[in-house]
């Protein structure tokens, strides 16, 4: 009897070890991101963690990290880089890392999201992905950050001259500035994060995002007007190191590949859902809105297509090449 007592409990003490073993062997991969509670990041990522984590099953879990957790937007790409973050989404931040991402930044260059699966089916791998994976990334999908509008405290923004002296945050994005101080801003980038407070104190007047971002940040509590310019379409990347990525098992990598890829119709469909719902929040909650006139932007945005034109290499034919796919 007590022979059977041992037996048992050796066997129960290799399975506990087993167990323990297995479970440590588990890789957990990092998905870190700005975005905050009730944004279309977070939406976003978790669709991916959702499909990812389903495929994988025991072999590895995707964690999402929010609300910059793990770092701001440039601090991620560095993380990227050194291992300690596996996945990031970032936007408007990679026009730093490579040039050719830039012409997102041309104002009113993407009509659609339409338009943006076709620039993404015909030029994506070639331009974008192979620009990526030259500094040392690779894009997994392609997902959104959205059409941009402008909120401020000064007054409304109804043609670029209403921008004149009103100090509005932007990214850390060399285009994106250049194209605000054309308008008559005073740009001022910033990282996210630190949006709310600038605002709150009076640091800076406005700034400029998707609906989504500025209800979930909650921007609307901090600003009297909300002008809608749509002057940019910003995508977001499902962005890994191109070297860490290669290291995980052939198997782990095709199926967050084909998770990433089957995330992205979900994406598009929130986002969607997300502009015309929180546009009618936005109303409902205290801000006044008024319609920008785009003809006068749009007019005004010549010059910073012909800087991209002529100082980025290949810039004018990635112009055309990109206004040719609007439908």
């Amino acid at each position: 009897m007590m022979r059977k007592t041992i037996v048992a409990a050796l066997f129960s003490s290799v399975m506990a070890l087993s167990a323990t073993s297995a479970s440590a062997e588990k890789l957990i991969l990092k998905f870190g991101h700005v975005g905050n509670p009730g944004s279309l990041f977070e939406a976003s990522v978790n669709e991916f963690v959702k499909n990812a984590n389903a495929r994988l099953g025991d072999r590895a879990e995707v964690q999402a990290f929010g609300s910059s957790q793990l770092g701001k937007d440039k601090e991620l790409l560095q993380k990227l880089k050194l291992g300690q973050v596996d996945f990031a989404l970032p936007s408007s931040v990679m026009s730093s890392v490579a040039d050719a991402f830039g012409v997102f930044e041309m104002p009113y260059i993407i009509k659609s999201r339409d338009h943006m699966k076709a620039v993404q089916a015909e030029i994506g791998e070639s331009v974008f992905n192979a620009a990526a994976e030259e500094n040392g990334y690779k894009i997994l999908s392609y997902f959104e950050n959205g059409f941009r509008h402008i909120t401020n405290n000064t007054r409304p923004v109804s043609t670029p001259e209403d921008l004149e002296g009103i100090k509005l945050r932007t990214p850390n994005g060399e285009w994106r500035v250049k194209m605000f101080k054309l308008y008559g801003a005073n740009p001022t980038p910033m990282a996210f994060s630190d949006v709310f407070t600038a605002l709150k104190t009076g640091v800076i007047d406005g700034q400029e995002n998707p609906y989504a971002q500025i209800w979930s940040a909650k921007f609307q509590e901090v600003q009297k007007y909300l002008s809608i310019t749509g002057h940019v379409y910003t995508p977001a990347y499902v962005l890994t190191s191109a070297k860490h990525f290669a290291k995980l098992p052939e198997d782990v990598q095709s199926d967050l590949m084909a998770a990433a890829a089957e995330s992205q119709d979900a994406v598009y469909e929130m986002a969607a859902q997300l502009e015309t719902e929180l546009l009618e929040n936005l109303k409902n909650g205290g801000v006044e809105v008024n319609e920008a006139d785009k003809d006068a932007f749009i007019a005004a945005s010549k010059p910073i297509y012909d800087e991209f034109a002529s100082s980025v290499d290949g810039g004018a034919d990635l112009i055309n090449t990109v206004q040719s796919l609007a439908k």
